[in-house]
């Protein structure tokens, strides 16, 4: 007697067709293109998992400069201030405090001795 996949392969075919729902043509309508390009989304969104984290750095570094820049330093000299003042804090907590709260971060220039005490 002759096995047949039918009841597997529709539900392997019907999960590939649903993820593609939403793509433009037959990326959407033919399985075989549909399978590509199902495939090629999750490899894209494996690395981009993976690149999220790099891209928010950058950001928090350049909202860290922006800060610094005007308090009239930069980034580079307030990172090296912190480490020689042993100061450790990451750079998304510096962000957040530049952004949402610019008299702390004030503070920590002056900690850092990059800024004049205030009298």
């Amino acid at each position: 007697m002759r096995v047949t996949s039918s009841v597997a392969r529709h539900k392997r075919k019907k999960r590939i067709m649903k993820a593609a729902k939403g793509y433009r043509g037959g990326r959407s309508k033919l399985y075989r293109t549909a399978k590509e390009s199902v495939a090629r989304a999750l490899q894209y969104s494996y690395r981009d998992r993976k690149k999220r984290r790099s891209q928010f750095r950058r950001l928090w570094i350049v909202r860290i400069n922006a800060a610094c820049r005007q308090e009239g330093t930069t980034y580079s000299q307030l990172i090296s201030a912190l480490k020689k003042a042993n100061i450790q804090i990451n750079r998304k907590m510096l962000s957040e405090m530049a952004v949402s709260d610019p008299e702390s971060f004030r503070d920590l220039l002056r900690k850092a001795q990059l800024l004049p005490k205030s009298s």
